[in-house]
């Protein structure tokens, strides 16, 4: 008998699963569908190098074409699965055509949210978003961007390398709120103003409207800016649609979204699988449950996942890693830094040079660094671990 196994999603969740499976010895079907119609892409440089023109498409493939063609993977591109049995393990492709599995993987990813249409709001996801983009990026050109985080950031400082008056807007009192305590906030602050970025934080949005040729952002104290073009970065909205109808379990948005997995990737319907930026999965370092947005995060359970699927047993534990290019510096972040941890600094702020520890109890709960990967690198394992910095550096005297 013939065992086949669908992945619908061809991001790096998907495709890391593909190739694990065929690492593990697995030697049944694989189909892998997309309503992307891109051959599968790294998307970390869309709002860097290609954004930007450094960069094309070609040269951010995952996979060359010929890899899914060796490796027996049918690849689906731009195709769209309209609904999931799970009691028939059926996919639903069209009218008249459908898909039996065995095993079914979700790594449908997720879009960015957008609460706003006017006509000169833009989104920056995947690379279909980018020729619009890019050609309204000209020199000289004014920009807003709404929100500062990893996105947001990056896409403002693509903008004033190319050029572009650009003016930063951010809801929390500092820059990139999510990932970095105060003090780091604000070395951010001054990196975007050095470079020439107009930044104004503790900007709550009230619309984003036409007006006169433009487009303009009023804040609900009645300030506005306004400027041809409007990239809104204020997050993603996890793709659960398809296993929500299908009656998966799915996580509320206070708990995070996503549809629900246990430590091995499996979700509430038999046979049926998620990973990566959809996957609201337990935090084996913590406690508790977490959906992790990051690239590294989606190809490393991407890969636990698909060797559990292959017949595996390991369950996926991670600290988790990101990193972020501006303006000529990047920033990496690991584990789970809050602004109310204490916060240790090796090396200097004001030289962005440094790795800073944030501590809850003394324990290592994350750690943010700039030009020191290696102390970045050790400081996960210190966080996988629950190490103490004051015993992980008595040990390194």
């Amino acid at each position: 008998m013939t065992h086949r196994t669908v992945i619908v999603g061809t991001g790096i969740a998907g495709v890391s699963a593909a190739a694990a499976l065929r690492s593990a010895g697995y030697e049944g079907a694989i189909d892998l569908i997309g309503d992307d119609p891109e051959l599968p892409y790294r998307r970390p440089p869309v709002s860097k190098e290609i954004i930007r023109g450094d960069k094309t498409a070609d040269e951010i493939r995952i996979k060359k074409a010929e890899w899914f063609e060796a490796q027996d993977v049918t690849l689906l591109t731009g195709q769209r699965v309209l609904s999931i049995d799970t009691a028939a393990r059926a996919l639903r492709l069209g009218p008249d055509e459908g898909v039996l599995y065995d095993h079914l993987l979700l790594a449908t990813g997720g879009r960015a949210r957008s609460p706003w249409d006017a006509s000169g709001v833009r989104t920056l996801r995947g690379l279909a978003d980018v020729p619009r983009l890019h050609g309204e990026m000209a020199a000289g050109t004014r920009i807003v961007v709404v929100g500062a985080g990893l996105i947001g950031s990056e896409i403002a400082a693509s903008a004033r390398e190319l050029g572009c008056e650009v003016t930063l807007l951010e809801t929390a009192p500092l820059p990139l709120p999510r990932l970095l305590p105060a003090r780091l906030g604000e070395m951010y602050v001054d990196l975007h103003k050095h470079a020439g970025t107009e930044l104004h934080t503790g900007v709550l949005v009230s619309s984003i409207t036409d007006a006169d040729g433009e487009t303009v952002v009023r804040a609900i104290d009645g300030r506005t800016w306004s400027a041809p073009v409007v990239v809104v970065a204020v997050g993603m909205e996890p793709n659960v649609e398809l296993a929500a109808e299908a009656g998966l379990e799915i996580a509320t948005p206070a708990d995070g979204g996503g549809i629900v997995v246990d430590a091995l990737g499996r979700t509430s319907a038999p046979g049926v699988f998620a990973a990566g930026d959809v996957a609201n999965q337990p935090n084996g370092v913590l406690g508790g449950r977490h959906r992790v947005e990051h690239w590294q995060g989606a190809q490393n359970h991407g890969t636990a996942v698909g060797k559990v699927m292959a017949g595996g047993e390991d369950p996926f534990v991670e600290v988790p890693w990101c990193w972020s290019d501006q303006y000529g510096s990047t920033l990496q972040v690991t584990g789970w830094p809050e602004a109310s941890h204490e916060m240790v600094v090796r090396g200097s702020l004001d030289d962005r040079d440094f790795t800073a520890y944030l501590l809850d109890d003394d324990v290592i709960r994350g750690a943010v660094s700039i030009g020191r990967p290696r102390e970045i690198r050790t400081a996960r394992a210190w966080i996988a671990a629950q190490e103490r910095l004051a015993d992980v550096l008595e040990d390194e005297v």
